[in-house]
C-alpha cells in the first residue's frame, strides 16, 4: 500500500483512498486508545476525532519525516492527553475490556482477572509512561517512532519505560499480595 499516494488522493477528496487508510490504521489505533482510555465511549470519540483529522488535515502529513502510523498515533496521543487535562484526571473511570477467547471458563476467569489487574495497574502510572509502554509493547512501534510521538529522545523514552515498568511491577505485586 502506497500511503503517500493514498494520502494525496484522500486530501483531494477521494473517499475510497481515505477508507483504505482508515481500514488499515483503525485496529492499531483503536487498540492504543482503548488501552489509554480504558472506556469504550471515550475511546470511540478520540478514535473518530483522529480519523477526522486525517481527513481534514491530511495535507499536513509529511511522509518524508514520519510514518503515517506515527503521525496518527501522535494525534491520538495528544487527544488522549487533552481529554485527561480537560477532565482534570489521569485515571479513567472504568476499565471496559474487550472480550477475549480462551479455552474454558476457569482459564477465562484467570485471564480476565489478570487483564483487569494489569489494566488497573496501567491506569495508576503517569500517562507518559503508560503511553510509552503501550506504544512499544502493545502497538509494536519502534523506540524511535514512540519517542517521536511523545516528543522525547530515545534515551528519555527508555527511561520512561523503565520507570513505568518498575511502577507496574510494584503495583501488581502489591495488589496480588493483598489478594
Amino acid at each position: 500500500m502506497d500511503e503517500a499516494n493514498l494520502i494525496r488522493r484522500s486530501v483531494g477528496g477521494d473517499k475510497s483512498a481515505y477508507q483504505l487508510l482508515v481500514e488499515h490504521h483503525l485496529p492499531p489505533l483503536s487498540n492504543y486508545v482503548m488501552r489509554m482510555m480504558a472506556n469504550a465511549a471515550e475511546a470511540d470519540d478520540i478514535i473518530q476525532e483522529t480519523f477526522i483529522r486525517l481527513w481534514t488535515h491530511g495535507h499536513k502529513y509529511n511522509h518524508g519525516s514520519a510514518k503515517l502510523t506515527t503521525w496518527l498515533h501522535n494525534i491520538a496521543h495528544n487527544l488522549c492527553i487533552d481529554y485527561f487535562r480537560k477532565n482534570d484526571r489521569l485515571v479513567p473511570e472504568s476499565a471496559d475490556q474487550p472480550d477475549q477467547e480462551t479455552s474454558g471458563p476457569e482459564e477465562d476467569y484467570i485471564q480476565q482477572g489478570m487483564a483487569m489487574d494489569i489494566q488497573t495497574a496501567m491506569m495508576t502510572i503517569p500517562e507518559r509512561q503508560r503511553s510509552a509502554i503501550i506504544m512499544c509493547h502493545y502497538q509494536g512501534l519502534s523506540n524511535k517512532d514512540t519517542a517521536t510521538v511523545l516528543g522525547v529522545s530515545v534515551d528519555a523514552l527508555e527511561s520512561l519505560m523503565a520507570r513505568g515498568r518498575r511502577k507496574l511491577r510494584h503495583n501488581l505485586s502489591t495488589n496480588w499480595q493483598e489478594q
